[in-house]
């Protein structure tokens, strides 16, 4: 069966109906991203969609009051009032497709251990899954602050809580089957990748998204195709039964809802997201004062020549971490002495040496954001398990030993050299 007539379907279309309502939407047509924003209301939208070509279906995580009032570089209090809701979305991906489905079995526990039950699965048609929750599960309000209001905060920092709370039983189920040439090898990786401080860390071999998420964050809606594998995202009853049969495009019975409002119960979040903003709270100063501390930048633009290992990596094109490594580069150059200008160009370089460049209106909003801002702020330091060292560019020289920030080892390098 090709994507034309899988999509003609009426139970297909009627599933992206459903799950579009209140939600921008954006359809792909292989290559080609089709307008933001945009909105789907009746079936005939989507067929005509359909007749245009269109390879797969996505959508926001963030519900609108009105989609098409949506515009590039709005305000938070602007998009606070336009939005009414979002719902819980985590994303798990794997080279590995096994260590994909150990992940979820472990965070469907830990949201099972909280209490809830209203939660949904899909296979994301490729080589992990998405975990939803309802945003009608969650309590109004947190802390005073309306709900509908702490996006994307309150999504990675429930993200990064059930993250952690799995950490060490990832690491062991990983373990337990595998050695760490076997992991290597399986997602592509080298020993000193996987192996942190003569410890393997089970999200070097995993990815859960804490990071990338932000607002107008997509994803591909549920019993859409993926171009790259040419599986469907389908929703499924739970890892153990899931089969990647049943994922071909021949094969798709449309039947579980994926995000379905009328699933959850309402409060049965609020355990949830009172404990993980508590242990966002207890990390908050230390993590505050790492990565956002502000300095005087140096007068004029540091050579390129005293750039630490990481960066000369990342500037050479890389395959994973793309997104991370604009957040890395952006403020990297700004802490250097260059100027936004100078950095948006040499970024831009940058994205064409990446074997999939990102999309160049991803690259335009990211640098939009950055102009915005009225401060230079350090780039990640080097022990942030979640920037260099999570996307595989950490290869310390000598020097290295003696800073904690790539801007540091740069600064320092030149005034060394100046000094000689």
């Amino acid at each position: 069966m090709k994507p034309f007539e899988y999509y003609s379907r009426k139970d297909v279309k009627e599933e992206f109906l459903r799950i579009a309502k209140d939600r921008e939407v954006q359809a792909w047509f292989n290559d080609i991203r089709g307008k933001r924003p945009d909105s789907i209301n009746f079936a005939g939208d989507i067929q005509e969609l359909i007749r245009r070509g269109m390879s797969s279906f996505h959508v926001s995580v963030e519900r609108w009051n009105d989609p098409l009032k949506l515009k590039p570089s709005m305000l938070k209090s602007e998009l606070d009032e336009l939005r009414k809701g979002w719902d819980l979305l985590i994303d798990i991906d794997s080279k590995n497709l096994e260590f994909s489905k150990i992940a979820a079995e472990l965070l469907i526990e830990a949201l099972k251990f909280h209490n809830i039950k209203g939660y949904s699965l899909k296979f994301s048609g490729n080589h992990g899954f998405h975990i939803g929750v309802p945003f009608e599960a969650f309590p109004d309000e947190v802390n005073g602050v309306k709900i509908k209001d702490l996006f994307p905060d309150g999504l990675r920092i429930i993200a990064l809580y059930l993250k952690e709370m799995i950490r060490e039983f990832l690491n062991s189920k990983i373990l337990e089957n595998n050695d760490i040439d076997e992991i290597c090898k399986s997602v592509n990786k080298k020993n000193e990748d996987v192996v942190k401080n003569g410890v393997f860390d089970p999200f070097t071999a995993v990815d859960i998204d804490t990071i990338l998420i932000s607002n107008r964050h997509m994803f591909r809606a549920p019993y859409s195709i993926n171009e790259k594998s040419g599986f469907v995202s389908i929703p499924i009853e739970s890892i153990k039964k899931f089969n990647i049969e049943d994922a071909k495009i021949d094969n798709v019975k449309v039947g579980l809802r994926f995000l379905g409002p009328e699933d959850a119960v309402k409060n049965e979040a609020k355990y949830l997201i009172m404990q993980a903003f508590d242990f966002a709270n207890r990390h908050k100063k230390e993590e505050v004062k790492k990565e956002t501390k502000t300095y005087e930048t140096p007068a004029n633009a540091i050579s390129s020549e005293y750039f630490p290992p990481c960066i000369k990596i990342i500037l050479n094109g890389i395959e994973d971490g793309k997104k991370r490594g604009v957040f890395i580069l952006t403020n990297f150059l700004r802490s250097c002495g260059y100027s936004i200008n100078d950095a948006e160009k040499l970024i831009k370089e940058w994205n064409k040496k990446n074997k999939e460049p990102l999309r160049e209106g991803y690259l335009q909003s990211q640098i939009s954001w950055f102009k915005r801002q009225n401060k230079v702020v350090l780039p990640p330091n080097c022990d942030n398990e979640m920037y260099c060292k999570g996307i595989g560019v950490c290869k310390p020289d000598n020097f290295c030993r003696t800073i904690k920030n790539p801007a540091n080892y740069t600064i320092r390098k030149s005034r060394i050299k100046r000094e000689k």
